[in-house]
């Protein structure tokens, strides 16, 4: 009934049911026998739902959601159905293309529901079962026992410039230009904030944004500096990007973050060696770059 009337006539959702019209027919009206009710409004050439239709219409979607999800739950351990996926923004531009690319190799009957968000909200929606895991920054906080988490990037923190710095130089750089601000509330944003603590700059702050693309660009039309993770995709066309330490100090991580026992296990452990093999391919190298 719901190919009915999403396309508008018996004719056209049985082409899309690979079913004959009189088979289509023969369904809806033991449907309203059952539930002693017109469902739809026939014309001559077309069809429409009945007000008893929209009345019903949100159960009966349901009904069908949870009909899949059971097929779903007697595959948990296999490779098809739903894996919801959160995403951090860096993630859905410089890690996914390549890893649901070659998921349709893998596992072409596996389908990623994907949900972009910032750490802290994906984070969130993990704890509260809504996704079976989440690419983001590492809490900075103990993580209780029903979570789990794979480190799939370590990112040294950079300085983003405009015209090329020496490793001594960048006290003073960041000093001497308004400072594009890897927002302090984000996760990942933190790490550089306890770079200007732990140095003791203050810095005259232009803005504050969550946004590491559009910081990128912001540098490179020549509004200021900025020091900000070596994410996945970072692109160093029309930029300088400078390790401000050859230590790990100052590292991001971006990890992959599930329930101790996943929903999915199966389908997230083949999501989880792809993200490895691509993460490990994708690796920023550890000197300047242009």
């Amino acid at each position: 009934m719901i190919a009915v009337i999403e396309t508008g006539s018996i004719a056209a959702a049985a082409r899309r049911e690979n079913l004959t019209a009189p088979a289509i027919s023969q369904r809806i009206q033991a449907l309203e026998r059952s539930l002693s009710c017109e469902l739809l409004n026939r014309a001559a050439h077309s069809v429409g739902p009945s007000e008893q239709c929209l009345v019903l219409l949100p159960s009966i979607r349901a009904l069908i959601q949870g009909c899949a999800q059971l097929h779903d739950e007697l595959d948990a351990g296999g490779l098809s159905g739903d894996l919801r996926l959160g995403a951090v923004s860096t993630a859905l531009t410089g890690i996914l293309p390549q890893v649901m690319e070659q998921l349709l190799v893998a596992a072409p009957r596996l389908r990623l529901r994907i949900t972009p968000g910032d750490s802290r909200n994906l984070y969130e929606q993990v704890v509260a079962g809504e996704l079976d895991a989440g690419i983001m920054v590492r809490p900075p906080f103990a993580l209780p026992k029903t979570l789990t988490l794979e480190v799939l990037r370590r990112e040294s923190l950079m300085i983003l410039t405009k015209a090329p710095v020496e490793p001594g130089e960048i006290a003073s750089t960041i000093l001497s230009h308004p400072l594009i601000s890897y927002d302090t509330n984000a996760w990942g944003g933190q790490i550089a904030q306890q770079y200007l603590q732990d140095h003791q700059l203050q810095p005259d702050v232009l803005c504050n944004l969550d946004a590491l693309e559009a910081i990128s660009l912001m540098v490179a039309k020549g509004m200021g500096v900025s020091l900000v993770p070596a994410w996945a995709g970072l692109k160093t066309d029309d930029v300088y990007a400078t390790p401000t330490s050859h230590t790990n100090a100052y590292q991001r991580e971006i990890v992959l973050l599930h329930r101790s026992t996943p929903r999915r296990p199966q389908a997230l452990k083949v999501l989880n060696n792809l993200l490895m093999q691509t993460c490990r391919e994708s690796e920023a190298p550890g000197e300047p770059d242009r």
